[in-house]
């Protein structure tokens, strides 16, 4: 009789044991479903966030850059992109607002502002001169004062009716170049190999009757076509300059580069192998200069491929100082910008030849960021991406 009772009295310890931890089970499996949900939630507005920043930073690129370049619209035209493609991206079954409107401040929903290396995570942004703005912090949040907070589902059973969650991204562009390597996708870099003289890029940028205004570029096509459209146009052809013939082609590639080798690198830029003939760096030195070979003048055997690239942007070459003449002679690069070709004329008399250029915004592989100070690029652009 004393065993049989024992054995039935442990079959239920064993019975209430199963309950208890049937209650605490239930309690995990209720734990990891909102701890499940929460993640998801935070997934989502890092997604939401991280959309937001790479559009808006889109934004900050001026599409037809000119003289006294003011990024004001692209600035307001990021920050509502930033609230746009939040809301487009659902949180929790429901669009997440940014406040595009706050203060322009490292707390603010949407923050525009300069990185001068991108590549840097760590780099703080900073306000001096919205002209080089360069990047986009969007922060997205599930908070009691904004979109409100994530429900809990069996939190609730212990007080805990909600969340919050935030996620932040930053995304940027290059805008500031000291120079060029070889694109990581193999593509050819888009650059002329000509060069421009500072003095009159300066004062066509400057507003100092160095350029004309008689070519428009319809931005969505490229065609370009008679007309005003704001942006100045100077001749790239060496004449005019109180220095006749100092304008000309650079040799980026090999020494003393053939007709044949500037035909192709005008039609499809400057390829990788070209800059490894090159034998040094594309890039300008801690002096903030580049020495290239060259010749002066443009021959009238480029004009079909010269027409070819009418209204493409291409990276172009400027010098402050040429030494030498014809083929022995040598440019000091300080600057590259961006422009693009609106008109050839290179046959007929000397004063009526002609390539017309001006201002342009071109979105460039392979660029290496200026880290020396100062402004060295104009109107060129990396791609954007995500650096935080």
């Amino acid at each position: 009789m004393t065993l049989k009772k024992a054995t039935h009295n442990r079959r239920g310890a064993v019975v209430v044991l199963a309950a208890i931890l049937m209650i605490v089970l239930l309690g995990m499996v209720a734990f990891a479903m909102d701890l499940g949900y929460l993640v998801n939630a935070r997934t989502e507005l890092q997604r939401s966030a991280d959309s937001a920043a790479i559009a808006a930073t889109w934004e900050l690129i001026d599409d037809q850059p000119g003289p006294n370049m003011d990024l004001s619209d692209e600035i307001a035209k990021a920050r509502q992109f930033a609230a746009q493609y939040a809301s487009l991206n659902f949180v929790c079954s429901s669009s997440p607002g940014v406040n595009q409107n706050a203060s322009n401040s490292t707390s603010g929903d949407v923050v525009v502002g300069y990185l001068q290396n991108p590549s840097d995570p760590s780099q703080q942004m900073t306000f001096a001169n919205q002209n080089q703005y360069n990047s986009v912090q969007v922060t997205v949040r599930r908070s009691a004062a904004e979109n409100g907070e994530v429900p809990m589902f069996f939190g609730r059973v212990l007080g805990d009716q909600s969340q919050g969650v935030t996620a932040q991204a930053t995304a940027a562009i290059l805008n500031n170049f000291a120079g060029f390597r070889a694109p990581a996708d193999g593509t050819n870099l888009g650059m002329l190999p000509f060069a421009l003289d500072k003095q009159t890029w300066d004062g066509m940028m400057q507003g100092q009757g160095q350029g004309q205004d008689q070519w428009a570029v319809d931005p969505s096509t490229g065609n370009v076509s008679h007309g005003s459209d704001g942006a100045p146009e100077v001749n790239l052809y060496p004449q005019g300059t109180g220095s006749p013939g100092n304008r000309g082609t650079v040799d980026i590639g090999g020494s003393n580069n053939s007709t044949a080798d500037i035909e192709r690198q005008i039609r499809n830029g400057i390829s990788a192998d070209d800059l490894v003939k090159l034998g040094k760096p594309l890039a300008l030195d801690a002096n903030g200069e580049l020495k290239l070979n060259g010749d002066t003048g443009i021959s009238a055997a480029v004009k079909d491929d010269l027409s070819s690239i009418i209204g493409k942007p291409r990276v172009l070459p400027i010098f402050s100082a040429v030494a030498g003449n014809g083929n022995n002679s040598q440019y000091t690069i300080v600057q590259f910008v961006g422009v693009r070709i609106t008109e050839v004329v290179l046959t007929g008399k000397m004063s009526s030849k002609r390539v017309m250029i001006q201002p342009a915004a071109v979105i460039s592989e392979g660029g290496i960021p200026n880290t020396n100070g100062g402004q060295t690029s104009y109107g060129v652009y990396s791609k954007v991406w995500l650096v935080r």
